[in-house]
C-alpha cells in the first residue's frame, strides 16, 4: 500500500470502521502523504533553491490517483500551496483506493434521514491490525522507525492525531514524534520532503482552523 492509504486506515477504528480523526485533519495529513508520493516516486523534486517544490519527470504513472494529482501541480509551488493543492477530494479519493483493493467498502447512508453521510465496513481487518501494530510499536517505543513508519508518525504528530489513534499517554507519544521525525530514517531527499510536508501540513492546520473561526465568529 502507499502512505496515504496507510494512513487512512491509522484514521480508521480497526473494529467498527469509526473516523477517529475530524475531517481537516484528515485531509491535510492525507494530502501531505501524497505529496510524499510524489517525491519518492522522483516526479517531484525540490527546485535548486529548495523554496519550492515542481514536476520533475512528467512521465505518466501507473496509479490512476497519484498521476490525476499530479497533475495539480501545475508550476512550481511552495509546500504549503502544494498540500493545499492536493487536499480536494483526496479522502474520498483515497477510500476509493482502498475499496478497489477489498479493504473495506463505503455505504452512502443519511443522518437522521436527511443529510448524506457515509460509513465504512472493514472487509480486511488483518491490514489495519498490521499497519497499526507497525506503527503502533513504533510510537510507543518499542520499535525503531524505517521510511514506511517514519513519515506516518510525522504526518500523524503534524495534524495532533497521535493520542487519538493510539492508545498511550499523549506527551509520551509526542516526544517520541519529535525524535523520530529529527532521526536519520530517510535518506537526503525524503527526508528533506518530510520535513518540508509537515511543516506545510501544520501550517495549513492552523489557517484551517483560524478560517473556521472566522466564519463562526462571523455568524454570532
Amino acid at each position: 500500500m502507499m502512505l496515504p492509504e496507510d494512513l487512512m486506515l491509522l484514521f480508521l477504528d480497526e473494529e467498527d470502521g469509526r473516523v477517529l480523526m475530524d475531517s481537516t485533519a484528515i485531509h491535510n495529513a492525507l494530502a501531505g502523504a501524497v505529496l510524499l508520493e510524489l517525491v519518492k516516486s522522483g516526479r517531484v523534486a525540490f527546485e535548486p533553491d529548495g523554496r519550492k517544490l515542481a514536476v520533475v519527470d512528467p512521465a505518466p504513472l501507473t496509479n490512476a490517483f497519484l498521476q490525476e494529482s499530479l497533475t495539480r501541480l501545475n508550476k512550481p509551488m511552495k509546500p504549503q500551496r502544494a498540500v493545499e493543492r492536493l487536499r480536494t477530494h483526496v479522502r474520498d479519493n483515497v477510500m476509493a483506493q482502498l475499496e478497489g483493493q477489498g479493504v473495506l467498502s463505503v455505504e452512502k447512508t443519511k443522518m437522521l434521514g436527511i443529510f448524506p453521510t457515509r460509513s465504512y465496513v472493514i472487509q480486511d481487518h488483518q491490514a489495519i491490525s498490521e499497519i497499526r501494530d507497525l506503527v503502533g510499536n513504533v510510537a510507543l517505543g518499542y520499535s525503531a522507525p524505517d521510511e514506511r513508519t517514519g513519515a506516518l508518525i510525522s504526518l500523524l504528530y503534524a495534524v495532533n492525531a497521535l493520542h487519538k489513534v493510539f492508545n498511550g499517554d499523549k506527551r509520551e507519544m509526542n516526544a517520541r514524534a519529535k525524535e523520530i521525525y529529527a532521526g536519520n530514517w530517510a535518506g537526503i531527499a525524503v527526508k528533506k520532503a518530510m520535513e518540508a510536508v509537515q511543516a506545510a501540513v501544520m501550517a495549513t492546520m492552523v489557517a484551517s482552523t483560524v478560517a473556521a473561526t472566522s466564519v463562526g465568529g462571523g455568524s454570532s
